[in-house]
């Protein structure tokens, strides 16, 4: 397929693209930033706020990868994350839709759920957490990742156009990885909110591209997690610690992950193939055998 990747230059575009490459698709690329990318169709740069940019990155395309965003709410102008963010959204999924594309995955995010970015501490409703949880947003980030999803529905709707979501937890890998894994090994408590949910580059560069490759119609908002949490603490013991009293509807052994990604095995035929031990993730304790919980 001809395949536009929006987000091309930013750390999970260009795992995506060397994914898409190897595997013999053609790859037209979009960033704020420069895209250094030879195998590349063609290169576009510019702000997928201008119409004129996304139309002319449009041309063509079979498939459309959304990563094109701000990734965090970490800014000085909130207003202006939501309103980039949702503008560059509907943007891309509505000219791929008025251009015929007939499948397109966007880069959605856990936040989605309200808990990684929250302003106040916030606790599941129940776990494992599943795409159906109750939205708790309270943030900007994940306010817009809401929006999204909800552009995607209503690109559906209007268009037929095929749309996966994937809902994304922290994401990395080498030393990226290596950096998340020891800030949760030395203060789980600092992580609680994102449940220590993670998942490898390599593994979201497969779950984008199955999603694009995968035989389904509608519109699909899917997590995607490893199957471990971050921690080299057991699973039941940091809920324990951390979200005391949240129902538990499965069962916590060792070092389970606490999102339902049953969803994404179903449609997509994807598992994650790296965990913290394949990672590279030092399996010990916290130095000195230090407590997560408070006292």
């Amino acid at each position: 397929m001809r395949v536009l990747v929006t987000g091309a230059a930013g750390h999970i575009g260009r795992f995506v693209l060397d994914d898409l490459l190897a595997r013999g698709h053609q790859v037209v690329a979009t960033d704020l930033l420069p895209v250094d990318e030879p195998r590349a169709e063609a290169v576009h740069t510019g702000d997928l706020r201008d119409p004129d940019l996304v139309r002319k990155a449009m041309d063509g395309a079979e498939a459309v990868v959304h990563l094109g965003a701000i990734p965090h709410p970490n800014v000085d102008d909130a207003s202006d994350l939501f309103a980039t963010n949702c503008l560059t959204a509907h943007r891309v999924l509505d000219e791929a839709g008025r251009g015929g594309v007939r499948r397109v995955v966007a880069a959605s995010s856990m936040a989605a759920v309200g808990l990684a970015w929250s302003p106040v501490p916030q606790s599941p409703r129940y776990i494992p957490l599943d795409e159906e949880h109750p939205t708790l947003v309270q943030d900007p980030y994940g306010l817009s990742k809401i929006v999204l999803e909800e552009t995607a529905r209503a690109v559906h709707r209007r268009h037929g156009t095929d749309i996966v979501c994937l809902r994304l937890p922290f994401t990395g890998t080498g030393e990226r990885l290596m950096r998340q894994f020891d800030a949760v090994r030395a203060d789980p408590a600092a992580h609680r909110m994102d449940l220590w949910g993670w998942l490898d580059t390599r593994d979201a560069a497969e779950a984008v591209r199955r999603a694009l490759e995968t035989e389904l119609s509608g519109c699909h908002v899917l997590n995607v997690a490893a199957r471990d949490t971050s921690s080299p603490l057991p699973t039941a013991e940091l809920m324990a610690c951390h979200h005391p009293g949240v129902p538990v509807f499965a069962e916590l052994a060792g070092h389970d992950s606490l999102f339902d990604t049953g969803a994404c095995a179903r449609l997509l035929g994807f598992v994650p193939r790296y965990g913290r031990a394949r990672a590279g993730a030092d399996p010990g304790p916290p130095p000195g055998g230090a407590r997560t919980g408070p006292g």
